[in-house]
């Protein structure tokens, strides 16, 4: 069960409009092909009202509406009419799973708080609403007083509950408290369904579900790219992972959706994805050793079952200090290049040269990396942006004026835009327009300023774009944020240009060989 719309909503920042909401659902159910999803919480706001009722039209219109649940609390009729008018089916009842929390937020004792569950169960019977229970601080209940959670499901469990919910709250478990407790739940309740929660407190939620599934559990639930409160929930494509490849279970995910899905959510949440994170992170499938890549190259010796082409994603070797001749070699073979190994050599020092100077290098860098080591001009291929004004009026649209040079012929154009860098991209669009050419498409803007909140501070700006089916990253540094930008758009105007005459570029490294 993905909980990413509301549990994962419960992270700091995060808040996703009605139509984000449904797009993420839709996802989620048809394109993940998660067994059930989680979209709100009852009588939180109007817009999460709005936002339940698009996702049931939706999920009733496709079959879906008994995988869309809803957690409601112990309010008498509020939460159960709040999910009936939305037009759902299911609530996940949120209940007191360790007496601390029922005696001094609730004040109440098991018995009062038992007979208020069966009040609701019975309501929600009556509306055709199916129920599951989630027993709020499971793991500090089971752990500090396991007769208060034998009392309650004893009593509760042959009402009509599909699922009896087990949530470790507050983070508290590590594997073995994990397997002990799930385990006592599932030998002693053995014809129940069980679900368990993870929060990743300690770094230990995808551990935490690993361990729950070898002691019983029949249900997990995840988030994707680990949204969630505080340190956020079990992750769903590390979950996957580890139960596809360490359990040897079987699920209807589809993995090679999960990176798509992952990107979305982060666009729409705005957490970005840390770039070593399993599996979705942008590091999670590049090598930087030259060793490694050495020895990929001669028998895959650095691979796991975790390929990358499993999850919709291709594996990298990054180039900098730690390159060697086998990093190079990939990086070039990516490009279609084959080059002598002298030059190689020489090429690879020169990445490692400037990798010493913390300089980012790119498999995009490498052309010219390579006419400048074997001494030849390509500048009758490079575009230079060679003047631009920059206007921005309070009340009026942002107007940009750019000049650029491609090939000797100077272009100019103005445009308007909703921002600085928007206006500059609409008037470099209408020049390459004007001469028959289609600029890549951007699909990520990312900004990274020192920190110290210094108003002089060197900002660095990489952008991703896409071009004829294939993405690529440009950077660039300077103290105005807008110039970063236009620096990186020079470097990305500079490689389609290269690639518009990658033929003639590659004869030419060909004959160098000769």
């Amino acid at each position: 069960m993905d909980t990413t719309l509301r549990d994962g909503e419960q992270m700091q920042g995060v808040a996703y409009s009605p139509v984000e909401k449904l797009h993420i659902a839709t996802l989620l159910l048809k394109e993940l092909k998660v067994d059930r999803i989680e979209v709100a919480s009852a009588r939180v706001s109007k817009g999460e009202f709005e936002a339940a009722k698009k996702v049931a039209e939706w999920a009733q219109a496709n079959n879906l509406i008994d995988k869309v649940e809803v957690l409601g609390f112990i309010d008498g009729d509020k939460s159960i009419e709040w999910i009936r008018d939305a037009g759902l089916r299911v609530i996940n009842l949120l209940c007191k799973g360790s007496p601390l929390h029922l005696e001094k937020q609730l004040r109440k004792t098991p018995d009062q708080h038992i007979d208020e569950i069966r009040y609701v169960i019975k309501k929600a019977q009556s509306l055709n609403i199916d129920v599951n229970l989630y027993f709020e601080d499971w793991s500090n209940g089971i752990l500090q007083s396991p007769d208060y959670i034998f009392y309650l499901i004893d009593a509760l469990r042959n009402a009509p509950v599909k699922r009896f919910m087990l949530p470790d709250t507050l983070g508290v478990f590590n594997p073995d408290r994990a397997f002990d407790c799930c385990k006592i739940m599932t030998s002693r309740y053995p014809d129940l369904h069980f679900d368990f929660h993870a929060h990743n407190d300690y770094d230990l939620a995808v551990a935490n579900t690993f361990a729950a599934l070898k002691a019983g559990i029949k249900g997990v639930h995840v988030t994707v790219n680990g949204l969630g409160e505080r340190a956020g929930n079990t992750p769903l494509a590390s979950a996957i992972a580890v139960i596809h490849d360490q359990l040897s279970f079987r699920t209807n995910i589809q993995e090679n959706k999960i990176y798509k899905v992952g990107k979305i959510v982060e666009s729409y949440s705005g957490v970005r994805v840390p770039i070593n994170k399993p599996i979705v992170g942008e590091n999670s499938f590049t090598q930087t050793s030259g060793v490694h890549a050495d020895g990929d190259s001669k028998a895959n010796l650095y691979f796991n079952n975790l390929l990358p082409e499993r999850f919709g994603r291709k594996r990298q070797y990054a180039l900098g200090k730690l390159s060697g001749k086998a990093s190079v070699t990939k990086n070039l073979e990516e490009l279609g290049l084959e080059l002598s190994p002298d030059i190689i050599k020489t090429v690879t020092q020169r990445v490692i040269e400037l990798g010493d100077k913390k300089e980012s290098v790119t498999v995009e860098d490498l052309p010219f990396i390579i006419s400048d080591v074997i001494g030849r001009s390509n500048s009758n291929s490079r575009v230079c942006i060679k003047n631009y004004t920059l206007g921005l009026t309070c009340g009026m649209q942002p107007m940009a004026s750019v000049q650029i040079e491609i090939h000797g012929d100077i272009y100019q154009e103005t445009a308007s835009g909703d921002g600085q860098y928007d206006a500059f991209m609409k008037a470099v669009k209408k020049i390459y327009e004007s001469i028959g050419e289609e600029l890549p498409y951007l699909v990520d803007y990312f900004v990274t300023i020192p920190p110290g909140g210094k108003t002089d501070a060197l900002v660095e700006t990489v952008i991703s774009w896409e071009h004829k089916g294939r993405v690529f990253k440009t950077r660039g540094l300077d103290a105005d944020q807008t110039e970063s930008a236009i620096k990186a758009t020079e470097k990305m105007l500079n490689i389609i240009e290269n690639e518009k005459n990658f033929s003639n570029v590659n004869k030419l490294f060909q004959s160098e060989n000769e």
